[in-house]
Protein backbone atom coordinates (compact mmCIF):
# COMPACT_ATOMS: atom_id res chain seq x y z
CA UNK A 1 0.00 0.00 0.00
CA UNK A 2 1.49 3.35 -1.03
CA UNK A 3 1.87 6.33 1.30
CA UNK A 4 -0.50 8.43 -0.85
CA UNK A 5 -3.24 5.79 -0.54
CA UNK A 6 -2.80 5.65 3.24
CA UNK A 7 -3.01 9.42 3.46
CA UNK A 8 -6.24 9.52 1.44
CA UNK A 9 -7.84 6.84 3.61
CA UNK A 10 -6.80 8.69 6.74
CA UNK A 11 -8.37 11.95 5.56
CA UNK A 12 -11.51 10.05 4.49
CA UNK A 13 -11.83 8.54 7.97
CA UNK A 14 -11.42 11.99 9.54
CA UNK A 15 -14.16 13.35 7.29
CA UNK A 16 -16.56 10.57 8.32
CA UNK A 17 -15.77 11.23 11.98
CA UNK A 18 -16.48 14.94 11.53
CA UNK A 19 -19.77 14.18 9.80
CA UNK A 20 -20.76 11.83 12.61
CA UNK A 21 -19.82 14.42 15.23
CA UNK A 22 -21.86 17.12 13.46
CA UNK A 23 -24.90 14.82 13.35
CA UNK A 24 -24.57 14.16 17.09
CA UNK A 25 -24.17 17.87 17.83
CA UNK A 26 -27.83 18.64 17.13
CA UNK A 27 -29.60 19.86 20.24
CA UNK A 28 -32.66 18.04 21.52
CA UNK A 29 -35.81 19.55 19.93
CA UNK A 30 -38.12 21.36 22.35
CA UNK A 31 -41.92 21.27 22.03
CA UNK A 32 -44.51 23.23 24.00
CA UNK A 33 -48.15 24.35 23.82
CA UNK A 34 -49.28 27.93 24.25
CA UNK A 35 -52.01 26.62 26.61
CA UNK A 36 -52.50 23.38 28.54
CA UNK A 37 -56.33 23.51 28.71
CA UNK A 38 -58.90 24.50 26.05
CA UNK A 39 -62.50 23.71 25.09
CA UNK A 40 -63.38 21.27 22.32
CA UNK A 41 -64.31 24.17 20.02
CA UNK A 42 -61.08 26.09 20.57
CA UNK A 43 -57.60 25.82 19.02
CA UNK A 44 -54.15 25.52 20.56
CA UNK A 45 -50.73 26.23 19.00
CA UNK A 46 -47.96 23.63 19.15
CA UNK A 47 -44.47 25.16 18.93
CA UNK A 48 -41.31 23.16 18.13
CA UNK A 49 -37.80 24.64 18.33
CA UNK A 50 -35.05 22.63 16.64
CA UNK A 51 -31.92 22.79 14.52
CA UNK A 52 -32.46 19.44 12.78
CA UNK A 53 -35.13 20.11 10.14
CA UNK A 54 -38.94 20.22 9.93
CA UNK A 55 -41.04 17.99 12.22
CA UNK A 56 -43.38 15.25 11.02
CA UNK A 57 -46.96 16.25 11.96
CA UNK A 58 -48.62 13.03 10.73
CA UNK A 59 -49.16 11.45 14.22
CA UNK A 60 -51.21 14.51 15.26
CA UNK A 61 -54.02 13.87 12.78
CA UNK A 62 -55.55 11.09 14.87
CA UNK A 63 -56.89 13.51 17.52
CA UNK A 64 -56.51 16.94 15.89
CA UNK A 65 -57.25 18.92 12.77
CA UNK A 66 -54.15 20.83 11.61
CA UNK A 67 -54.08 24.37 10.22
CA UNK A 68 -51.99 27.54 10.17
CA UNK A 69 -48.54 26.01 9.86
CA UNK A 70 -45.72 28.56 10.26
CA UNK A 71 -41.93 28.52 10.45
CA UNK A 72 -39.17 31.03 11.19
CA UNK A 73 -35.40 30.86 11.55
CA UNK A 74 -33.03 32.58 13.95
CA UNK A 75 -29.24 32.77 13.60
CA UNK A 76 -27.08 33.89 16.50
CA UNK A 77 -23.44 33.87 17.60
CA UNK A 78 -22.95 31.85 20.79
CA UNK A 79 -19.83 30.41 22.46
CA UNK A 80 -17.59 31.33 19.55
CA UNK A 81 -19.72 29.63 16.88
CA UNK A 82 -22.69 30.46 14.65
CA UNK A 83 -25.87 28.66 15.71
CA UNK A 84 -29.06 28.39 13.64
CA UNK A 85 -32.40 27.47 15.21
CA UNK A 86 -35.80 27.08 13.55
CA UNK A 87 -39.19 27.59 15.19
CA UNK A 88 -42.16 25.67 13.75
CA UNK A 89 -45.79 26.25 14.73
CA UNK A 90 -49.08 24.53 13.92
CA UNK A 91 -52.65 25.22 15.10
CA UNK A 92 -54.46 22.17 16.52
CA UNK A 93 -58.25 21.78 16.72
CA UNK A 94 -59.25 18.82 18.94
CA UNK A 95 -61.61 16.21 17.53
CA UNK A 96 -62.90 15.19 20.99
CA UNK A 97 -62.86 16.27 24.63
CA UNK A 98 -60.90 14.76 27.51
CA UNK A 99 -57.21 14.54 28.34
CA UNK A 100 -55.40 14.21 25.01
CA UNK A 101 -51.74 13.35 24.46
CA UNK A 102 -49.59 15.19 21.96
CA UNK A 103 -47.45 12.26 20.75
CA UNK A 104 -43.67 12.38 20.36
CA UNK A 105 -42.88 13.78 16.89
CA UNK A 106 -39.92 12.84 14.74
CA UNK A 107 -37.57 15.78 14.09
CA UNK A 108 -34.52 14.67 12.14
CA UNK A 109 -32.84 11.90 14.13
CA UNK A 110 -34.45 12.95 17.44
CA UNK A 111 -37.98 13.01 18.86
CA UNK A 112 -39.86 15.56 20.91
CA UNK A 113 -41.23 14.82 24.37
CA UNK A 114 -44.97 13.96 24.56
CA UNK A 115 -47.32 16.63 25.93
CA UNK A 116 -50.73 16.56 27.63
CA UNK A 117 -53.69 18.75 26.72
CA UNK A 118 -56.96 18.99 28.67
CA UNK A 119 -59.96 19.55 26.38
CA UNK A 120 -63.21 20.52 28.11
CA UNK A 121 -66.63 19.93 26.58
CA UNK A 122 -68.24 23.05 25.12
CA UNK A 123 -71.01 24.90 26.92
CA UNK A 124 -74.68 24.16 26.41
CA UNK A 125 -77.14 27.02 26.07
CA UNK A 126 -79.80 27.00 28.81
CA UNK A 127 -83.14 26.59 27.05
CA UNK A 128 -81.65 27.72 23.73
CA UNK A 129 -81.39 31.26 25.15
CA UNK A 130 -80.49 34.21 22.95
CA UNK A 131 -77.79 35.27 25.44
CA UNK A 132 -76.23 33.64 28.50
CA UNK A 133 -73.15 34.15 30.70
CA UNK A 134 -70.63 31.68 32.15
CA UNK A 135 -68.12 32.36 34.92
CA UNK A 136 -65.16 30.01 35.50
CA UNK A 137 -62.80 30.09 38.50
CA UNK A 138 -59.52 28.19 38.25
CA UNK A 139 -59.34 27.26 41.98
CA UNK A 140 -62.42 27.05 44.26
CA UNK A 141 -60.21 26.57 47.36
CA UNK A 142 -57.40 29.11 47.04
CA UNK A 143 -54.91 30.29 49.63
CA UNK A 144 -54.58 33.82 50.97
CA UNK A 145 -52.75 36.06 48.46
CA UNK A 146 -52.99 33.41 45.75
CA UNK A 147 -53.67 34.65 42.22
CA UNK A 148 -57.03 33.21 41.14
CA UNK A 149 -57.99 33.40 37.48
CA UNK A 150 -61.63 34.23 36.69
CA UNK A 151 -62.90 33.90 33.12
CA UNK A 152 -66.26 35.38 32.10
CA UNK A 153 -67.84 34.28 28.82
CA UNK A 154 -70.78 36.02 27.17
CA UNK A 155 -72.66 34.07 24.47
CA UNK A 156 -75.16 35.90 22.28
CA UNK A 157 -76.94 34.77 19.12
CA UNK A 158 -78.23 38.13 17.82
CA UNK A 159 -76.48 41.28 16.78
CA UNK A 160 -75.83 43.64 19.69
CA UNK A 161 -76.39 47.37 19.52
CA UNK A 162 -75.03 48.03 23.02
CA UNK A 163 -74.23 46.15 26.19
CA UNK A 164 -72.37 46.08 29.49
CA UNK A 165 -70.59 43.04 30.95
CA UNK A 166 -69.01 43.11 34.39
CA UNK A 167 -68.25 41.46 37.74
CA UNK A 168 -68.33 43.14 41.15
CA UNK A 169 -65.24 42.78 43.33
CA UNK A 170 -66.12 40.70 46.42
CA UNK A 171 -65.55 41.91 49.95
CA UNK A 172 -62.24 40.73 51.35
CA UNK A 173 -60.44 40.43 48.01
CA UNK A 174 -59.01 42.57 45.24
CA UNK A 175 -60.10 42.05 41.66
CA UNK A 176 -58.92 43.59 38.41
CA UNK A 177 -59.48 43.04 34.73
CA UNK A 178 -56.44 41.83 32.79
CA UNK A 179 -55.70 41.66 29.08
CA UNK A 180 -57.99 42.32 26.16
CA UNK A 181 -61.32 40.67 25.33
CA UNK A 182 -61.30 37.71 22.96
CA UNK A 183 -64.00 37.46 20.29
CA UNK A 184 -64.83 33.98 19.00
CA UNK A 185 -67.67 32.09 17.32
CA UNK A 186 -69.13 28.85 18.72
CA UNK A 187 -71.91 26.50 17.63
CA UNK A 188 -73.99 25.18 20.55
CA UNK A 189 -76.96 22.84 20.10
CA UNK A 190 -76.95 23.60 16.38
CA UNK A 191 -77.15 27.35 16.94
CA UNK A 192 -74.37 29.83 16.11
CA UNK A 193 -73.26 32.07 18.99
CA UNK A 194 -70.83 34.95 19.18
CA UNK A 195 -68.56 34.65 22.21
CA UNK A 196 -66.82 37.40 24.18
CA UNK A 197 -64.25 36.12 26.70
CA UNK A 198 -63.02 38.44 29.45
CA UNK A 199 -60.43 37.64 32.14
CA UNK A 200 -60.05 38.87 35.70
CA UNK A 201 -57.48 38.39 38.44
CA UNK A 202 -58.82 37.76 41.97
CA UNK A 203 -56.50 37.87 45.03
CA UNK A 204 -58.11 36.89 48.40
CA UNK A 205 -56.90 39.00 51.31
CA UNK A 206 -58.19 36.89 54.23
CA UNK A 207 -59.15 33.29 54.90
CA UNK A 208 -62.71 32.00 55.13
CA UNK A 209 -65.71 31.92 52.77
CA UNK A 210 -65.52 34.37 49.87
CA UNK A 211 -68.73 35.03 47.90
CA UNK A 212 -68.14 36.00 44.28
CA UNK A 213 -71.25 37.45 42.68
CA UNK A 214 -72.05 36.10 39.25
CA UNK A 215 -71.13 38.10 36.18
CA UNK A 216 -74.01 40.05 34.68
CA UNK A 217 -74.84 41.37 31.22
CA UNK A 218 -77.31 44.08 30.25
CA UNK A 219 -77.65 45.01 26.60
CA UNK A 220 -79.85 45.62 23.62
CA UNK A 221 -79.97 43.60 20.42
CA UNK A 222 -80.80 44.74 16.92
CA UNK A 223 -84.05 42.74 17.08
CA UNK A 224 -85.68 40.65 14.41
CA UNK A 225 -88.97 39.66 12.81
CA UNK A 226 -90.55 38.24 15.99
CA UNK A 227 -89.50 41.26 18.05
CA UNK A 228 -91.24 43.57 15.57
CA UNK A 229 -94.29 41.26 15.39
CA UNK A 230 -94.83 40.88 19.16
CA UNK A 231 -93.52 44.26 20.25
CA UNK A 232 -90.22 43.19 21.76
CA UNK A 233 -87.81 45.97 22.70
CA UNK A 234 -84.62 43.95 22.05
CA UNK A 235 -83.36 44.08 25.65
CA UNK A 236 -81.08 41.27 26.76
CA UNK A 237 -80.19 40.32 30.33
CA UNK A 238 -78.11 37.40 31.52
CA UNK A 239 -76.45 36.50 34.81
CA UNK A 240 -74.01 33.77 35.80
CA UNK A 241 -74.60 31.94 39.11
CA UNK A 242 -72.75 33.10 42.23
CA UNK A 243 -69.65 31.24 43.38
CA UNK A 244 -68.46 30.72 46.96
CA UNK A 245 -64.73 30.16 47.42
CA UNK A 246 -63.23 28.64 50.55
CA UNK A 247 -60.03 30.61 51.14
CA UNK A 248 -57.32 28.78 53.10
CA UNK A 249 -54.83 30.48 55.43
CA UNK A 250 -51.09 30.49 54.82
CA UNK A 251 -49.60 27.25 56.26
CA UNK A 252 -47.07 27.49 59.04
CA UNK A 253 -44.65 25.24 57.14
CA UNK A 254 -44.76 27.39 54.00
CA UNK A 255 -41.40 28.79 52.81
CA UNK A 256 -40.76 32.52 52.75
CA UNK A 257 -41.29 34.57 50.71
CA UNK A 258 -44.86 33.21 50.43
CA UNK A 259 -45.33 32.06 46.82
CA UNK A 260 -48.51 29.97 46.24
CA UNK A 261 -48.48 28.52 42.71
CA UNK A 262 -50.01 25.76 40.61
CA UNK A 263 -46.63 24.98 39.06
CA UNK A 264 -43.11 26.42 38.72
CA UNK A 265 -40.57 25.33 36.14
CA UNK A 266 -37.00 26.57 35.65
CA UNK A 267 -34.78 25.92 32.65
CA UNK A 268 -31.63 27.19 30.96
CA UNK A 269 -32.12 28.70 27.52
CA UNK A 270 -28.38 29.38 27.25
CA UNK A 271 -25.83 27.33 29.22
CA UNK A 272 -22.15 27.74 28.28
CA UNK A 273 -19.60 24.95 28.67
CA UNK A 274 -16.43 26.78 27.56
CA UNK A 275 -15.01 30.25 28.01
CA UNK A 276 -11.87 32.38 28.30
CA UNK A 277 -10.54 34.32 31.23
CA UNK A 278 -11.55 37.98 31.01
CA UNK A 279 -14.28 37.32 28.40
CA UNK A 280 -17.99 37.15 29.26
CA UNK A 281 -20.11 34.02 28.80
CA UNK A 282 -23.90 34.24 28.76
CA UNK A 283 -26.28 32.31 31.00
CA UNK A 284 -30.03 32.72 30.40
CA UNK A 285 -32.58 31.38 32.90
CA UNK A 286 -36.31 31.10 32.21
CA UNK A 287 -38.99 30.64 34.89
CA UNK A 288 -42.59 29.67 34.03
CA UNK A 289 -45.00 30.13 36.96
CA UNK A 290 -48.65 29.04 36.73
CA UNK A 291 -50.80 31.05 39.14
CA UNK A 292 -48.61 34.16 39.54
CA UNK A 293 -48.44 37.72 38.28
CA UNK A 294 -45.48 40.01 37.81
CA UNK A 295 -46.31 41.95 40.97
CA UNK A 296 -46.31 38.77 43.10
CA UNK A 297 -43.34 36.92 41.68
CA UNK A 298 -39.94 37.63 43.28
CA UNK A 299 -36.80 38.17 41.25
CA UNK A 300 -34.74 35.18 40.22
CA UNK A 301 -31.91 34.58 42.70
CA UNK A 302 -28.47 35.88 41.62
CA UNK A 303 -25.78 33.53 40.37
CA UNK A 304 -23.36 33.05 43.27
CA UNK A 305 -20.07 32.21 41.52
CA UNK A 306 -17.77 33.34 44.34
CA UNK A 307 -14.48 35.20 43.82
CA UNK A 308 -13.64 33.27 40.66
CA UNK A 309 -15.80 35.43 38.37
CA UNK A 310 -17.91 38.57 38.09
CA UNK A 311 -21.63 38.43 37.30
CA UNK A 312 -23.58 41.19 35.55
CA UNK A 313 -27.37 40.62 35.50
CA UNK A 314 -29.63 42.34 32.98
CA UNK A 315 -33.16 43.47 33.92
CA UNK A 316 -35.64 40.56 33.66
CA UNK A 317 -38.15 40.28 30.82
CA UNK A 318 -41.78 39.43 31.72
CA UNK A 319 -44.61 37.91 29.69
CA UNK A 320 -48.04 37.56 31.34
CA UNK A 321 -50.62 35.26 29.71
CA UNK A 322 -53.35 32.80 30.70
CA UNK A 323 -53.14 29.01 30.59
CA UNK A 324 -56.82 28.21 30.27
CA UNK A 325 -58.31 30.13 33.19
CA UNK A 326 -55.05 30.23 35.21
CA UNK A 327 -52.68 33.20 34.99
CA UNK A 328 -49.21 32.32 33.74
CA UNK A 329 -46.01 34.36 34.11
CA UNK A 330 -42.89 33.73 32.02
CA UNK A 331 -39.77 35.46 33.32
CA UNK A 332 -36.46 35.47 31.45
CA UNK A 333 -33.19 36.87 32.80
CA UNK A 334 -29.78 37.07 31.15
CA UNK A 335 -26.52 36.93 33.12
CA UNK A 336 -23.03 37.83 31.80
CA UNK A 337 -20.36 35.90 33.71
CA UNK A 338 -16.72 37.03 33.36
CA UNK A 339 -14.19 34.44 34.64
CA UNK A 340 -11.14 35.93 36.38
CA UNK A 341 -8.68 33.08 35.80
CA UNK A 342 -8.33 29.85 33.77
CA UNK A 343 -9.53 26.57 35.16
CA UNK A 344 -12.95 25.08 35.89
CA UNK A 345 -15.66 27.56 36.91
CA UNK A 346 -18.71 26.09 38.64
CA UNK A 347 -21.86 28.20 38.39
CA UNK A 348 -24.39 27.02 41.01
CA UNK A 349 -27.87 26.43 39.61
CA UNK A 350 -30.62 28.77 40.90
CA UNK A 351 -33.15 27.50 43.43
CA UNK A 352 -36.63 28.86 44.22
CA UNK A 353 -38.91 27.67 47.04
CA UNK A 354 -42.69 27.76 46.43
CA UNK A 355 -45.95 26.31 47.76
CA UNK A 356 -47.86 23.77 45.67
CA UNK A 357 -51.54 24.76 46.02
CA UNK A 358 -52.72 21.46 44.49
CA UNK A 359 -50.57 19.15 46.59
CA UNK A 360 -50.63 21.42 49.67
CA UNK A 361 -46.90 21.04 50.24
CA UNK A 362 -43.66 22.99 49.95
CA UNK A 363 -41.55 22.44 46.86
CA UNK A 364 -38.28 23.76 45.45
CA UNK A 365 -37.57 24.38 41.78
CA UNK A 366 -33.88 23.83 40.99
CA UNK A 367 -31.49 23.81 38.06
CA UNK A 368 -28.25 21.80 37.89
CA UNK A 369 -24.87 23.45 38.37
CA UNK A 370 -23.00 24.55 35.26
CA UNK A 371 -19.34 23.61 34.79
CA UNK A 372 -17.44 25.96 32.45
CA UNK A 373 -13.95 25.06 31.19
CA UNK A 374 -12.12 28.42 31.23
CA UNK A 375 -9.06 28.80 29.00
CA UNK A 376 -6.37 31.43 29.44
CA UNK A 377 -7.27 34.79 27.99
CA UNK A 378 -5.28 36.66 25.34
CA UNK A 379 -2.24 38.43 26.89
CA UNK A 380 -2.65 42.15 27.23
CA UNK A 381 0.24 44.56 26.58
CA UNK A 382 0.56 47.02 29.45
CA UNK A 383 2.16 50.46 28.81
CA UNK A 384 5.60 51.00 30.26
CA UNK A 385 5.54 52.92 33.56
CA UNK A 386 6.51 56.59 33.37
CA UNK A 387 9.39 57.66 35.58
CA UNK A 388 8.47 60.44 37.99
CA UNK A 389 10.90 63.00 39.42
CA UNK A 390 10.33 62.86 43.18
CA UNK A 391 13.51 64.60 44.34
CA UNK A 392 13.50 67.97 42.60
CA UNK A 393 10.74 69.29 44.85
CA UNK A 394 12.54 68.32 48.07
CA UNK A 395 14.20 71.17 49.99
CA UNK A 396 17.97 71.31 49.68
CA UNK A 397 18.13 69.00 46.68
CA UNK A 398 21.02 70.03 44.44
CA UNK A 399 20.65 69.67 40.68
CA UNK A 400 22.64 66.84 39.13
CA UNK A 401 24.39 67.01 35.73
CA UNK A 402 21.56 65.03 34.21
CA UNK A 403 19.09 67.58 35.57
CA UNK A 404 21.07 70.35 33.89
CA UNK A 405 20.90 68.53 30.56
CA UNK A 406 17.12 68.11 30.93
CA UNK A 407 16.66 71.81 31.70
CA UNK A 408 18.78 72.78 28.72
CA UNK A 409 16.76 70.51 26.49
CA UNK A 410 13.52 72.02 27.81
CA UNK A 411 14.80 75.53 27.05
CA UNK A 412 15.32 74.72 23.38
CA UNK A 413 12.44 75.87 21.18
CA UNK A 414 11.04 73.50 18.47
CA UNK A 415 11.77 75.97 15.71
CA UNK A 416 11.22 73.38 12.99
CA UNK A 417 7.65 72.65 14.09
CA UNK A 418 6.93 76.34 14.53
CA UNK A 419 8.09 77.06 10.97
CA UNK A 420 5.96 74.24 9.60
CA UNK A 421 2.86 75.53 11.44
CA UNK A 422 3.42 79.04 10.08
CA UNK A 423 3.83 77.67 6.56
CA UNK A 424 0.56 75.71 6.75
CA UNK A 425 -1.25 78.82 8.01
CA UNK A 426 0.06 80.91 5.07
CA UNK A 427 -1.01 78.22 2.58
CA UNK A 428 -4.50 78.11 4.15
CA UNK A 429 -4.86 81.90 3.81
CA UNK A 430 -3.72 81.74 0.18
CA UNK A 431 -6.32 79.03 -0.49
CA UNK A 432 -9.10 81.22 0.95
CA UNK A 433 -8.01 84.18 -1.20
CA UNK A 434 -7.89 81.99 -4.31
CA UNK A 435 -11.37 80.60 -3.61
CA UNK A 436 -12.78 84.10 -3.09
CA UNK A 437 -11.31 85.36 -6.35
CA UNK A 438 -12.59 82.29 -8.24
CA UNK A 439 -16.10 82.79 -6.87
CA UNK A 440 -16.01 86.47 -7.75
CA UNK A 441 -15.02 85.88 -11.38
CA UNK A 442 -17.55 83.08 -11.89
CA UNK A 443 -21.08 83.33 -13.16
CA UNK A 444 -22.97 84.92 -10.24
CA UNK A 445 -26.33 84.51 -11.95
CA UNK A 446 -26.23 80.74 -12.13
CA UNK A 447 -26.90 78.32 -9.32
CA UNK A 448 -26.19 74.63 -9.18
CA UNK A 449 -28.06 71.99 -7.24
CA UNK A 450 -25.66 69.40 -5.97
CA UNK A 451 -27.13 66.04 -5.03
CA UNK A 452 -25.30 63.23 -3.33
CA UNK A 453 -24.74 60.17 -5.42
CA UNK A 454 -26.46 57.10 -4.14
CA UNK A 455 -24.31 54.80 -2.11
CA UNK A 456 -23.00 51.87 -4.02
CA UNK A 457 -24.73 48.66 -3.03
CA UNK A 458 -27.12 45.99 -4.15
CA UNK A 459 -30.85 46.74 -3.83
CA UNK A 460 -33.04 43.63 -3.65
CA UNK A 461 -35.50 43.15 -6.51
CA UNK A 462 -39.28 42.80 -6.32
CA UNK A 463 -38.92 39.12 -7.19
CA UNK A 464 -36.75 38.66 -4.10
CA UNK A 465 -39.41 40.44 -2.04
CA UNK A 466 -42.16 38.15 -3.40
CA UNK A 467 -40.09 35.05 -2.56
CA UNK A 468 -39.52 36.33 0.98
CA UNK A 469 -43.24 37.05 1.45
CA UNK A 470 -44.06 33.48 0.35
CA UNK A 471 -41.40 31.46 2.15
CA UNK A 472 -39.37 33.47 4.68
CA UNK A 473 -40.07 34.55 8.26
CA UNK A 474 -40.71 38.04 9.66
CA UNK A 475 -37.00 38.69 10.38
CA UNK A 476 -35.96 37.94 6.79
CA UNK A 477 -38.81 40.06 5.35
CA UNK A 478 -37.91 43.03 7.56
CA UNK A 479 -34.21 42.71 6.64
CA UNK A 480 -35.05 42.67 2.91
CA UNK A 481 -37.39 45.67 3.21
CA UNK A 482 -34.73 47.51 5.19
CA UNK A 483 -32.21 46.88 2.39
CA UNK A 484 -34.69 48.22 -0.16
CA UNK A 485 -35.47 51.31 1.92
CA UNK A 486 -31.98 51.99 3.20
CA UNK A 487 -32.89 51.48 6.86
CA UNK A 488 -32.36 48.81 9.53
CA UNK A 489 -34.87 47.20 11.89
CA UNK A 490 -38.67 46.89 12.04
CA UNK A 491 -39.25 50.28 13.65
CA UNK A 492 -37.17 52.05 11.02
CA UNK A 493 -38.99 50.21 8.19
CA UNK A 494 -42.39 51.21 9.66
CA UNK A 495 -41.27 54.84 9.89
CA UNK A 496 -39.97 54.78 6.30
CA UNK A 497 -43.13 53.28 4.75
CA UNK A 498 -45.72 55.76 3.50
CA UNK A 499 -48.58 53.26 3.00
CA UNK A 500 -50.68 52.75 6.17
CA UNK A 501 -51.90 49.32 4.94
CA UNK A 502 -48.33 48.11 4.52
CA UNK A 503 -47.39 49.30 8.00
CA UNK A 504 -50.43 47.63 9.55
CA UNK A 505 -49.75 44.36 7.69
CA UNK A 506 -46.24 44.20 9.17
CA UNK A 507 -47.61 44.90 12.67
CA UNK A 508 -50.27 42.18 12.25
CA UNK A 509 -47.67 39.59 11.20
CA UNK A 510 -45.51 40.51 14.18
CA UNK A 511 -48.49 40.20 16.54
CA UNK A 512 -49.52 36.83 15.05
CA UNK A 513 -45.96 35.56 15.36
CA UNK A 514 -45.76 36.10 19.12
CA UNK A 515 -49.45 35.82 19.97
CA UNK A 516 -50.47 33.06 22.38
CA UNK A 517 -54.20 33.66 22.12
CA UNK A 518 -54.83 32.03 18.78
CA UNK A 519 -53.48 34.64 16.38
CA UNK A 520 -53.81 33.48 12.72
CA UNK A 521 -50.31 33.76 11.23
CA UNK A 522 -51.44 32.40 7.83
CA UNK A 523 -54.11 35.09 7.50
CA UNK A 524 -51.59 37.77 8.54
CA UNK A 525 -49.12 36.56 5.89
CA UNK A 526 -51.83 36.70 3.20
CA UNK A 527 -52.64 40.27 4.23
CA UNK A 528 -48.94 41.11 3.99
CA UNK A 529 -48.75 39.70 0.45
CA UNK A 530 -51.75 41.80 -0.61
CA UNK A 531 -50.29 44.96 0.91
CA UNK A 532 -46.91 44.53 -0.88
CA UNK A 533 -48.25 43.01 -4.12
CA UNK A 534 -46.72 45.77 -6.28
CA UNK A 535 -43.84 47.29 -4.28
CA UNK A 536 -43.10 49.09 -1.00
CA UNK A 537 -44.31 52.68 -0.90
CA UNK A 538 -41.64 54.78 0.80
CA UNK A 539 -41.75 58.24 2.29
CA UNK A 540 -40.13 60.84 -0.01
CA UNK A 541 -36.55 61.66 0.97
CA UNK A 542 -36.06 65.23 2.24
CA UNK A 543 -34.50 67.53 -0.37
CA UNK A 544 -31.04 68.89 0.32
CA UNK A 545 -31.15 72.48 1.58
CA UNK A 546 -29.25 75.12 -0.47
CA UNK A 547 -27.58 77.56 1.97
CA UNK A 548 -25.80 79.64 -0.73
CA UNK A 549 -22.54 79.30 1.27
CA UNK A 550 -19.22 78.68 -0.52
CA UNK A 551 -17.86 75.17 -0.17
CA UNK A 552 -15.15 74.63 2.40
CA UNK A 553 -12.98 72.83 -0.18
CA UNK A 554 -13.81 74.26 -3.64
CA UNK A 555 -13.36 72.06 -6.69
CA UNK A 556 -10.06 72.32 -8.58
Amino acid sequence: MSAATSTRRWWRACAWLLLGASSLAHAQPRAWLDRDAISDTDTVTLNIETDAGAPDYAPLQADFELSGQTSSRQVQWSQGAMQSRSLYGVALSPRRSGVLTIPALQVGAARTAPLRLTVAASASAPGNATAFVEMEVDDPNPYVQQSVGVVVRLYYASQLLSGELGVDAPEGASMQRVGEDRSLVREINGRRYNLVERRYLLIPERSGPLVLRGARFNGRSAGGFFDDLFGGDGRLRANAPDRTLQVRAQPDAAPLPWLPLHDLRLRYTAAPTQGRAGEAVTVVVEAVADGATRAQFPELPPLDVGPGAQVFAEPPQYDETFNGSTPRLTLTRRYSVVPRQPGTLVIPGPRMAWWDVRGSQARTATLPDLSVAVAAGAPATAPAPTALDTTSALPGAAPTPSDAVMVAAADRRPWGWIAAAVGFAVLWLLTLVWAWRRRGTGDRGSSRAVSAAPAAGHTPSRAALRRALDHEGLDEIVALLGAMGGVHGLDAVLARLADADQRQALRDLQAARWSRDGGDAAQARQALRRAFHDRPHWQPSPAAENTDLPPLYPPG
